[in-house]
């Protein structure tokens, strides 16, 4: 099997098929090493993370954070220096590493952790082959970057999760849900199972509801006041929209 192997999304819009082999490359100059822990657990959805790489000048105090996290977390230090100001080797770097992986044959997932929208070109080439990628950034990274993933993860959200501070869940997302339950199969009542609404989410974007500070889809569905839930014999979950 080639570089695309056999990955395909499934569920709950939280899980997917496992791989071998998963390659988690990091931009150190764009990213904070306090969310590593998180983002390797995440990952774990697709395989093994056999290869981790963080990209930066190391000389650069900014980095000390990552440096310590190196060997803790078998952590490969990838050094670029600046050549020219305003000019990014690391992220040049890093497209090359991963397009080297990918032709390698062995690598059957992507984490690239960083809010830089650059790298979406380097997203999309990747998911032609059939790659899964999972990106990881900061709310404020750009909308390019994280809709062309497989899926996103906002670690500002990611980081709220354990916070008691309530969580306000836009009109838009809202809206996905409410598309999402309308093309679902329902019954009588209107109640459309939550995995197969889950999947046209995951399907028609880079949705994932740790994003938004829950660890779960159904925890997220159940903090919406426009939906209800039914939890049925067997564990299954049905949301509908309310109103």
């Amino acid at each position: 099997m080639g570089a695309a192997g056999a990955v395909a999304a499934r569920g709950l819009g939280l899980g997917m098929e496992r791989a071998d082999n998963v390659a988690l490359l990091i931009d150190a100059d764009n990213a904070s090493p306090v969310h590593l822990d998180a983002v390797l657990t995440i990952l774990a959805e697709l395989g093994s993370v056999n290869i981790r790489r963080a990209y930066g000048n190391w000389s650069k105090p900014a980095l000390k954070g990552w440096a310590a996290m190196a060997h803790s977390h078998a952590i490969a230090p990838e050094q670029q220096f600046d050549v020219a100001k305003g000019k990014n080797a690391t992220d040049m770097k890093m497209t090359i590493d991963a397009m080297d992986l990918l032709y390698s044959g062995r690598v059957q997932g992507f984490g690239l952790m960083s809010s830089d929208s650059d790298f979406a070109p380097l997203v999309t080439r990747l998911r032609a082959d059939g790659v899964p990628v999972y990106g990881f950034g900061t709310g404020k990274t750009p909308e390019s970057f994280k809709n062309v993933c497989t899926r996103f993860i906002d670690l500002d959200g990611l980081a709220k999760q354990n916070g008691a501070a309530a969580r306000v869940i836009a009109a838009d997302v809202v809206k996905l849900f409410g598309d999402a339950i309308a093309a679902s199969k329902r019954d009588a009542q209107g109640f459309a199972s939550l995995s197969e609404v889950g999947k046209l989410l995951n399907g028609t974007s880079s949705f994932d509801a740790r994003s938004f500070g829950f660890s779960r889809l159904s925890d997220m569905a159940e903090a919406i006041p426009q939906l209800g839930l039914e939890r049925r014999e067997g564990g299954a979950v049905y949301v509908r929209r309310l109103r």
